[in-house]
């Protein structure tokens, strides 16, 4: 395996890549409040259901909502996008992923 040192210098020199680093950092912990945060939606939901016999549509938007951003941040931590999640792109960048993850909108064959 021949490895070029100089490619390997220039590539650590990137400041891009020390950005990406720095806010895959700050997203991660931003995940794991969220991930409290889906928690805490989950058990209002269910004690709304149980009180009520149905879901509570504003708890439902809410968490919807907030698995989409979750989804979104998983996205940039992977490298499978370069958009950075809310509050440094446009809330627009999130909620076009619902677009991508609803089955109701894809197209049938």
């Amino acid at each position: 395996m021949d490895i070029n040192k100089d490619a390997i210098n220039q590539n650590l020199q990137q400041l891009s890549t020390w950005k990406r680093l720095f806010f895959m950092l700050v997203f991660g912990i931003i995940g794991e409040l969220l991930r409290l945060l889906l928690w805490a939606v989950i058990i209002l939901q269910v004690v709304s259901t149980l009180l009520t016999g149905k879901a509570n549509e504003n708890i439902l938007s809410f968490g919807k909502n907030l698995s989409l951003y979750s989804y979104h941040i998983l996205l940039f931590v992977t490298f499978n996008t370069e958009t950075l999640p809310f509050p440094f792109s446009d809330w627009t960048a999130t909620t076009e992923l619902q677009e991508n993850t609803d089955p109701n909108s894809a197209q049938k064959n």
